[in-house]
């Protein structure tokens, strides 16, 4: 697939003044409530009404949609509000019924985009639809399976077509529910500049109280929307309760966040800075998250040296570190004067950590 300015067209015939917003309850639970939430959003910046309607679980017995049904409620959303609305498909069946009734976006989840054979079935019910159809990054962090589910949408004949980063899980525990590993989605943005990218800070976060900074992260990286699960009694959600924002605060944070489209020199190379220290930022919380690790490294090893009372320094073992990590240094383009007085931080705070513990 080439990148081409016709892949969001759709976006810009919108013509929107502020980034696109697809909001709603991560699950339809009943008719009422789906409709209290969309008008409570119909007025707001939000230009689709999401709700799950199949809601693949990780474990059964957990609440898993309400099925078709919710699909009518959807309707009724359109109906009264002249919002439009958008849920998630993950087979064939799913997309035959969300066709019938209207359902103006529809996205392709993380567990199915990680299947090829369940993204060609997607593939083959919704060839040639002038529907949107945005696809979630996978679980697991691999762009050649997202490309490669956007690709076979392509070929379908499916002219609408965006993606939705979610996040990626991990086995390691870390203050997301799902990682953002926003180098990915970089790279696919450089790869193809003009496919829409929409932000899922939901997913992402699993916590109500990050979604505005992560926003904020993405808008600063030329996403072009979000997608933030809105529910009018969060606490009381029937899935996903801790992610979820009223739609009081969802205003709030689209107020705080908008971001108009100008055209003027000054305001793009603002832009273009804040993209790039956005990208800084990113990489220096992944230095520090990784050197946390590397010093728990070194808790455990100075954990062992007590127990067989052995030296902290080891000389031998530390300069064949520093002469390796020159030659790597070299090679992505950094100084020996660079890479010697980081390592050699580094090496003390791993001293200064074993001392601690060999003298506890």
């Amino acid at each position: 697939m080439e990148n081409k300015k016709e892949l969001r067209s759709w976006l810009d015939d919108l013509k929107l003044s502020h980034p696109l917003v697809i909001a709603g309850p991560c699950s339809a639970e009943t008719e009422e409530q789906v409709l209290r939430i969309a008008n409570q959003l119909k007025d707001t910046d939000v230009n689709y009404f999401r709700a799950g309607i199949w809601k693949p679980r990780t474990r059964p017995g957990m609440f898993e949609g309400v099925g078709a049904l919710g699909l009518k409620w959807l309707q009724k959303v359109k109906a009264e509000t002249g919002m439009k609305i958008a849920t998630e498909v993950a087979n064939a069946a799913h997309v035959k019924l969300a066709l019938e009734h209207d359902v103006d976006l529809l996205w392709v989840g993380a567990r199915s985009t990680v299947s090829p054979f369940i993204v060609q079935e997607i593939a083959d019910a919704l060839e040639g639809t002038d529907k949107i159809v945005l696809v979630k990054n996978p679980v697991n962090p691999d762009l050649s399976l997202w490309l490669g589910a956007i690709e076979r949408l392509a070929k379908a004949n499916i002219k609408k077509l965006g993606v939705i980063h979610r996040g990626f899980s991990t086995y390691e525990k870390t203050k997301y529910r799902n990682n953002p590993e926003w180098q990915l989605a970089i790279e696919l943005q450089t790869k193809f500049p003009d496919l829409p990218i929409i932000n899922d800070p939901s997913h992402i976060t699993g916590r109500r109280d990050m979604i505005f900074d992560v926003s904020q992260t993405a808008l600063d990286l030329n996403f072009d929307g979000l997608m933030i699960e809105t529910h009018d009694d969060p606490d009381n959600a029937w899935s996903d309760a801790s992610q979820q924002v009223t739609p009081k605060v969802l205003v709030q944070i689209m107020k705080d966040l908008k971001i108009r489209k100008e055209t003027d020199p000054e305001t793009e190379y603002n832009k273009s800075l804040d993209n790039l220290r956005a990208q800084i930022d990113i990489v220096d919380n992944q230095i520090i998250e990784l050197l946390g690790k590397r010093m728990k490294a070194a808790d455990g090893i100075g954990a062992l040296k007590k127990q067989k009372n052995v030296a902290v320094l080891q000389s031998k073992r530390w300069n064949e570190i520093l002469g390796k990590m020159v030659l790597e240094g070299e090679s992505k383009g950094l100084s020996e004067e660079f890479i010697l007085k980081m390592f050699k931080a580094i090496h003390q705070e791993s001293i200064n950590h074993q001392e601690k513990i060999i003298n506890s």
